[in-house]
């Protein structure tokens, strides 16, 4: 390890210039001996690296996807050219060039980052051997020693001999028991990064190799990373838990906010959006507006949750539109201006038919068939005509009494008789 170190000594000055200023400012706080000035130096050094790292890690975000998204391709090569590799890595980089993806992008952040890592272990591999470094001079040196975590130097190791400790006024079970700690932090939180990233931002549809190593990767780097964590300094640890801890986040808010086509983690926040636009009927984020520009913009090569987000507002009445926005849909404005007519018609109807109600007779006035100056006539007499009698119309017919009407008699009116029928005995 200090072989390795040692090659990235040039960057050494810079990174113990950064540690020295943020030291100045945390000194002033806590007090310049101590191991919280010291540690929390490193844990901003680690922040200020990651922050101007963003733009690889985004790089590495995109080469990720676009590498899951060329697997079904990569698998017909080997298939097809197995027999010739020379041809197989032509077509590779073939279909790289072609889609403009380049495998290297996904190890960018870990590449950029492995010299700050080594020179900041040749830092403090210097301090516990009681070197002057960088801008480290003696007065720093001597109060970096004496800082201490917890009560673990931040130059001592998990396999520090006893006198090694000793000389930076420590306890060896102190520095074990401190290193074993953030060792299992350290791995832990290598592990949950992974694991999230494989249960929830995988594209579930596409079954290929990559998965596969993936996974064996999940269950690789914590076990490694455990067996080099031993060797570490306790300030390297703070440095890698840091890293991983600030990894982890970034991995969840990416999740949350831009997850990966066909994963659990896009169906969740489909979810969310869903509930989101058809409570409010529009889209505020320019995030938000990215995706659903990219779910119109696939037509019919939308996966299951995507498809599902579409029918869903439709059901809502509105309408994803191919800039990213969302509107009401056309079906729905007429069916609303269509209802809204039918409500006008039905009540202008209701209010006439109100209007032309004829007024209420009382008891009397339906039996005398008269009506009073300023009164309707009554609707049940209007039909009948006026010279007939109303008590001849009323008269009951006793039976066998022989006065049968025209109609009764069988007998046609203005027209030639219909014969009777003979009677039968």
């Amino acid at each position: 390890m200090d072989t390795i170190a040692s090659l990235f000594s040039f960057i050494t000055w810079p990174v113990s210039w950064v540690i020295v200023q943020f030291h100045k400012v945390y000194g002033a706080i806590f007090g310049p001996d101590t191991g919280w000035a010291w540690g929390l130096s490193i844990v901003s050094l680690v922040i200020l690296i990651r922050i101007c790292l963003i733009p690889l890690f985004v790089k590495q975000i995109k080469a990720t996807r676009a590498m899951q998204t060329l697997q079904p391709e990569m698998k017909k090569i080997q298939e097809r050219y197995k027999n010739d590799r020379q041809r197989q890595s032509e077509e590779m980089m073939k279909l790289y060039k072609e889609s403009g993806t380049n495998p290297l992008s996904s190890c960018l952040p870990i590449l950029a980052q492995s010299p700050f890592f080594f020179a900041l272990y040749h830092v403090l591999a210097a301090i516990a051997s009681g070197k002057k470094i960088g801008v480290i001079d003696a007065g720093l040196l001597e109060s970096a020693r004496n800082a201490h975590i917890f009560g673990a130097p931040l130059a001592a190791k998990f396999f520090s001999s006893d006198s090694q400790v000793s000389a930076l006024h420590a306890s060896l079970t102190d520095v074990r028991i401190v290193t074993a700690i953030m060792i299992v932090l350290m791995s832990a939180s290598q592990f949950y990064t992974q694991r999230q990233l494989m249960t929830k931002n995988v594209d579930t549809t596409v079954k290929t190799p990559f998965m596969q190593q993936q996974k064996m990767l999940m269950y690789v780097f914590p076990i490694m990373f455990a067996v080099l964590g031993v060797n570490f300094p306790v300030g390297v640890l703070i440095y890698w838990l840091t890293t991983n801890v600030w990894t982890m986040g970034q991995q969840m808010y990416v999740i949350h906010n831009n997850p990966t086509p066909g994963s659990k983690a896009q169906a969740a926040y489909l979810e969310r959006l869903t509930k989101h636009v058809t409570q409010h009927g529009k889209i505020r984020r320019r995030s938000e507006k990215a995706i659903v520009k990219a779910i119109v913009a696939k037509g019919r090569d939308r996966n299951e949750f995507e498809r599902k987000f579409v029918n869903a507002l439709n059901k809502a009445g509105l309408a994803a539109q191919p800039d990213g926005t969302v509107t009401k849909s056309v079906a729905q404005a007429a069916a609303q201006t269509e209802d809204g007519a039918v409500a006008g018609s039905t009540t202008a109807t209701a209010t006439a038919a109100r209007r032309q109600q004829p007024k209420r007779q009382s008891k009397s006035q339906r039996q005398s068939g008269g009506t009073k100056a300023g009164d309707s006539p009554s609707l049940e007499k209007s039909d009948a005509p006026q010279d007939a009698k109303p008590a001849a119309a009323k008269q009951p017919e006793k039976p066998g009494s022989g006065t049968r009407s025209k109609a009764q008699s069988g007998q046609r009116k203005g027209g030639p008789q219909r014969p009777k029928s003979p009677s039968k005995k």
